[in-house]
């Protein structure tokens, strides 16, 4: 019988290695190497002895140097490594690692069902949207959607729900400030997410700064898309005028049906939060092998996060297609250095109390386990924060790494589905498109048994590979955008507020 893994060293060159479960003193996870004191599942243990100034090495980076002198077997943690200094961006090289398309996993199947969109990618699911263009417009909307839902979704049995696409943006802000371009075509995008099917319906109040013509076109501002709450006399008339508009647009979404579609129409992203030192080992690799076949099938996948894979950019741009998208990635990296500094922080402001006791020691660390859920594949595109692709196959779409503006960015990237991947666990869900949930360990698969979609956690264990899990996330992302899968978090509604990224100035 195969004696488990007690402990996971990924490259040769690393001298630490990762607790496959927590470890007692005194346990040989080496030859001659015993551990000198318990260590906790996920967190590093010294192979060889490490100076002090020494480099502490995994995946086969530098992640930082010791403080002190470490002895093998010792306990590696946050305290102990001092942060080197970020990546330059300047003439990185770009090309050098290029897989070519041949060379990627053949996808298991190549067609998947949607909704057929007369622009941009299919939708996964048919969902009145319903945007305001005003936070005050808020809680009128989610009343009438509440309506909307009891009283006409029942007569239109084809309309998987209806969405209020509320945010904080719109009013009380610098809406001329050069960054308000941001959080502007984020909620232009939103109102033609490939979810709600062509079908416009925006809500404002009437006073408000973000006004109808920038966010719609002026053809588009007529009374069948857009209505303003300060026309209409008192609650009663204000609920039915919404109500009326939702039932002309759900008679339209009610013809709406799947068909078969290639994976070309299919636009996913890819995304992970409470991440721990498994995260880089077993989901977010199992995650990019799933990436990869879906590249190789003709889909589009994007990943994001700067702050996460901003120590890890001279890997990514190793894998850009031209000068051009490296030299997009360069300016996206240099705009949030910026942005950082301008607020008196650094990159290493990112991991949480939940990252670093889930074994992760500082960003450099997450930023390279990080990196791996966007497999291997060309990058052919980079994004700017909440725009549309122009391209298929894998994309770096620029986003805060907050979990809760990172995916209401990546949905105004207009993605059909997101793929989560967690080590710490996390309810995460957004209502405009499905979230899938892998986690890192099979102990939170266990512990969150009807809230985690897929566990890679056999993977750490040696019960499974990477592409054991890979093909098993690829399976499961065709089986939710196609409808016949639900994921726990649509299940149960466990859907966050839309958190716009505002980077201009509140007035």
């Amino acid at each position: 019988m195969t004696q488990k893994p007690l402990v996971i060293q990924i490259k040769p060159q690393d001298n630490v290695a990762v607790a496959v479960h927590d470890l007692d003193a005194g346990v040989e996870v080496a030859p001659g190497v015993l551990t000198r004191e318990p260590i906790p599942q996920a967190h590093k243990i010294a192979l060889r002895p490490i100076a002090a100034g020494g480099e502490i090495v995994r995946y086969g980076e530098v992640l930082g140097y010791a403080k002190a002198e470490i002895a093998p077997g010792s306990w590696i943690n946050e305290h102990m490594l001092t942060l080197p200094e970020s990546p330059s961006l300047k003439d990185m090289p770009y090309g050098t690692h290029i897989v070519p398309l041949e060379e990627l996993p053949l996808p298991t199947r190549t067609t998947w069902r949607g909704y057929r969109n007369a622009v941009g990618p299919a939708g996964t699911r048919n969902l009145l949207g319903i945007v305001t263009t005003v936070q005050c417009a808020a809680g009128v909307l989610k009343v009438a959607v509440e309506r909307i839902r009891r009283e006409l979704l029942p007569k239109y049995p084809n309309v998987d729900g209806v969405v209020a696409v509320t945010h904080p943006y719109g009013c009380g802000v610098a809406i001329n400030a050069p960054m308000a371009k941001i959080p502007i075509r984020a909620i232009r995008n939103l109102i033609r997410h490939p979810n709600f099917g062509g079908e416009i319906m925006v809500v404002g109040l009437g006073c408000e700064k973000l006004t109808y013509d920038r966010v719609l076109e002026p053809e588009e501002i007529t009374p069948e898309n857009v209505l303003t709450l300060q026309d209409w006399k008192g609650h009663d008339a204000m609920m039915q005028a919404i109500l009326d508009m939702a039932n002309k647009k759900l008679q339209k979404l009610n013809r709406r049906r799947r068909e078969e579609l290639p994976l070309s129409e299919l636009l996913i992203g890819m995304q992970c939060g409470g991440s721990d030192a498994f995260s880089g080992i077993t989901a977010n690799p199992s995650a990019g092998y799933a990436a990869d076949m879906l590249v190789r099938g003709g889909a589009t996948v994007l990943f994001s996060e700067v702050t996460e894979v901003r120590d890890g950019v001279p890997m990514l741009a190793a894998r850009c297609v031209d000068a051009a998208t490296r030299d997009r990635l360069a300016e996206e990296m240099q705009w949030y250095d910026d942005y950082l500094d301008a607020g008196g922080v650094d990159r290493d402001a990112n991991p949480t109390p939940g990252n670093k006791k889930g074994g992760l020691a500082n960003i450099l660390e997450k930023a390279i386990g990080s990196i791996a859920k966007s497999g291997t594949s060309p990058i052919v595109e980079v994004l700017s924060p909440a725009e549309k692709p122009t391209k298929h196959g894998l994309i770096y779409a620029a986003t805060p790494a907050s979990d809760i503006v990172c995916g209401p960015s990546q949905l105004a990237n207009c993605i059909g589905l997101q793929v989560f991947m967690t080590g710490r666990g996390t309810p995460y869900g957004l209502d405009v498109a499905p979230v899938i949930k892998v986690c890192s360990r099979n102990e939170l698969k266990e512990h969150w048994f009807d809230l985690i979609d897929i566990s890679a956690g056999d993977v750490a264990t040696g019960d499974a590979t990477i592409a054991d899990v890979g093909r098993q996330i690829f399976d499961f992302i065709l089986d939710v955008a196609s409808g016949d899968k639900q994921p726990y978090s649509d299940r149960y509604g466990f859907h966050n507020d839309l958190c716009i990224f505002n980077p201009a100035p509140i007035t």
